[in-house]
């Protein structure tokens, strides 16, 4: 299984959102609450304080939303 996004496509924190143009990115939800995590992190995440276990998505599957493009 390919990670596109390392440590994050195993957190339950993380949302996969795309735009119209094609792209894929990880959304961390943590953001929302705590300035401390930012909203895109920079990829592959290797290392996390707010990592949480969760089930891990395939490579190729769905996104979330769609993110506006520029």
């Amino acid at each position: 299984m390919l990670l596109r996004f390392g440590l994050c496509d195993a957190c339950v924190h993380q949302r996969r959102v795309g735009n119209t143009r094609g792209s894929t990115f990880s959304l961390c939800g943590l953001a929302r609450t705590d300035p401390a995590f930012p909203k895109y992190p920079r990829m592959p995440v290797l290392r996390c304080e707010g990592f949480a276990r969760g089930e891990v998505p395939p490579a190729d599957g769905p996104v979330d939303a769609e993110v506006p493009g520029p």
